[in-house]
């Protein structure tokens, strides 16, 4: 059971359609894939997001972190995954996304060896469906109003606005109408707002303030993720929950949060911490703090990393702020089966590893050339 090849393998893959976000609009997925080969034949893979305003790391960064860190792995027995995390950490500061995706082909490749779905390598399973929470981002009220639609007609239980991209009153009419449309609060889906830390702390205040009593569930990092004391002021000045997304990276950011009062609840992604196990250990800290857990991919990873989350969200002791999976908004996959959302929940893969089949001529297809 010994690591034999590492290689690094970055791709860009199409849209749906661009979705709008504070400070950027995403046509296309720039997204590194990791695949491991054991001594034996067993392949596993991994993926994570470019995402540098959230982790700092750019697509030729984390393809150069794998490079960096494969000598170290190759001939190592991968069935201790807690020694290869502690290895990685040695070896190479920071990069949680490029060790997101060794870490995440490291779980698939285990369970494949062990015959066992990666949830079972995390802890109990506690679910085998989730419900998936879908992301309104179009910035426009009719569409974004035709989509909750049409999506809460298909059973969809579970939803995401897509604010700070504009003016905050706009955002907030628009808000309004969708929560009104949905029936958001007790009795009706969960609903909630995500800012990207587009606003200052004065655009966050009138944006909630024009909420004129919306029931939405939470916003997600309204402010820039450093910025604690205003986090702090906004959630003690509202009774709507403020969430944290791009100020957690660590365990020591979400203890932050909760001393400070900063947040109710967060978004774990393993690009931020940087591995699945991590993840893990965040939600049980979550959960002794009494902080609420949205689970999320980022925009936009293949079944790949989907599936990854889907084991996490069968393992993890709670998700009362949902489950966001992204590969439903890309225009293509890279398995040969994609994860389906069918009445507003996707299945959790049970068969051995992350329980896809990775197509690799689809791989081959997205695959770019790197500059330098």
């Amino acid at each position: 059971m010994k690591i034999a090849a590492i290689e690094a393998i970055p791709v860009r893959l199409p849209m749906r359609r661009p979705m709008k976000m504070a400070g950027v609009v995403i046509a296309a997925a720039e997204n590194l894939l990791v695949r491991i080969e054991s001594d034996s034949g067993l392949v596993g893979w991994g993926e994570a997001a470019s995402a540098p305003t959230m982790t700092g790391e750019l697509l030729e960064g984390m393809a150069a972190g794998v490079r960096y860190l494969a000598p170290t792995l190759i001939g190592q027995r991968f069935d201790d995954l807690a020694a290869i995390e502690m290895q990685m950490d040695r070896a190479l500061h920071g990069n949680a996304s490029c060790k997101a995706a060794i870490d995440m082909a490291l779980h698939d490749l285990l369970g494949q060896a062990r015959g066992q779905p990666v949830h079972a390598l995390l802890g109990l399973q506690r679910r085998t469906r989730v419900p998936a929470l879908w992301m309104l981002g179009t910035g426009q009220l009719d569409s974004d109003l035709a989509e909750a639609r049409e999506r809460q007609a298909d059973g969809c239980v579970a939803f995401k606005i897509k604010v700070g991209v504009g003016d905050p009153l706009a955002d907030a009419q628009r808000t309004r109408a969708i929560c009104a449309a949905l029936g958001g609060g007790a009795g009706g889906p969960l609903v909630c707002a995500d800012a990207n830390q587009g606003w200052t702390f004065e655009q966050a205040s009138a944006y909630l303030a024009a909420l004129d009593g919306a029931r939405l569930d939470f916003l997600e990092q309204p402010l820039p993720g450093e910025d604690l004391d205003g986090m702090r002021r906004l959630a003690a000045s509202t009774r709507v929950a403020i969430g944290c997304d791009e100020g957690v990276h660590s365990l020591a950011d979400l203890r932050r949060h909760h001393e400070r009062a900063a947040a109710a609840g967060c978004s774990l992604k393993l690009i931020k911490l940087g591995g699945l196990q991590a993840v893990y250990r965040a939600a049980l800290l979550c959960q002794s703090l009494q902080m609420k857990v949205n689970l999320a991919c980022k925009v936009a990873e293949s079944s790949i990393a989907s599936a990854a989350v889907l084991h996490l969200a069968a393992a993890l002791p709670a998700l009362d702020w949902g489950v966001s999976l992204s590969s439903p908004y890309l225009a293509d996959d890279l398995v040969r089966q994609p994860l389906q959302v069918v009445a507003g929940h996707v299945t959790v893969p049970m068969g051995p590893g992350l329980g896809i089949e990775v197509d690799e001529a689809q791989v081959a297809r997205y695959r770019v050339a790197l500059g330098g």
